[in-house]
């Protein structure tokens, strides 16, 4: 028997909400292992990871999820002040990021190696760049009277479409970040596939998120 149109919105939310959940539970708790396992302080590179998997992780995360009408912990705010704790959230991601990369950049030159060496590093840098230019071009959207020219439905669009594939490039470089020397001599076998699987995870909950609303606002565009 066919469901009606009401009962599949209702499964649809259900299950937009408990991926959310999931995406929260998961964002954070794959921060948290990396801590334990880095155990900052111990080094200099120790630091790496964690502030990486901070921002990559848990802080963009949360600031994509914040404007998920289903599972932002913030759904009591207006959408300006989530707007606002969206662009906090991003610049303190970003800070972590640049944080973590002057640490490693650092930590390289004491040992004399070379720097952007493999596919992590190359696409970690990639990521950090991508992410100093996502939060610039977020302060059209905070102040849109600096882009009189641009339609604020566009802006908007193009801010949240470039900003998914900054996300994606984030959650590549932690995936490259699994494949290094530190974390197999760490974390093998089943832990290993269940921690590669928190930014897919991730990933596929932000981008379904980003594809909604794009869907959403076409439908209410006249």
């Amino acid at each position: 028997m066919a469901l009606s149109a009401e009962t599949e919105s209702h499964i649809y939310r259900a299950l937009r909400t408990a991926s959310g959940a999931a995406a929260h539970l998961v964002a954070l708790g794959f921060t948290i292992f990396v801590a334990v396992l880095a155990r900052p302080g111990s080094s200099l590179f120790s630091w790496h990871p964690v502030l990486m998997s901070l921002a990559f992780s848990f802080l963009m995360t949360e600031a994509l999820l914040v404007f998920s009408p289903e599972s932002s912990l913030l759904r009591s705010l207006s959408r300006k002040g989530r707007a606002r704790c969206h662009w906090v959230l991003q610049l303190l991601a970003l800070l972590c990021a640049l944080l973590g990369l002057g640490l490693v950049i650092l930590h390289k030159e004491q040992l004399g190696k070379a720097h952007l060496a493999t596919r992590h590093g190359q696409a970690g840098l990639l990521a950090v760049l991508w992410a100093g230019l996502q939060c610039s071009g977020g302060v059209g959207l905070l102040y849109p009277k600096l882009l009189p020219r641009w339609p604020l439905a566009k802006l908007k669009l193009y801010h949240a479409t470039s900003g998914l594939v900054g996300y994606l490039l984030g959650s590549a470089s932690l995936l490259l970040g699994m494949c290094s020397l530190w974390f197999t001599a760490s974390v093998t076998g089943a832990v290993w596939y269940l921690a590669a699987l928190c930014p897919v995870l991730t990933s596929l909950v932000i981008m379904n998120q980003v594809s909604n609303a794009y869907l959403y606002r076409k439908r209410i565009q006249p």
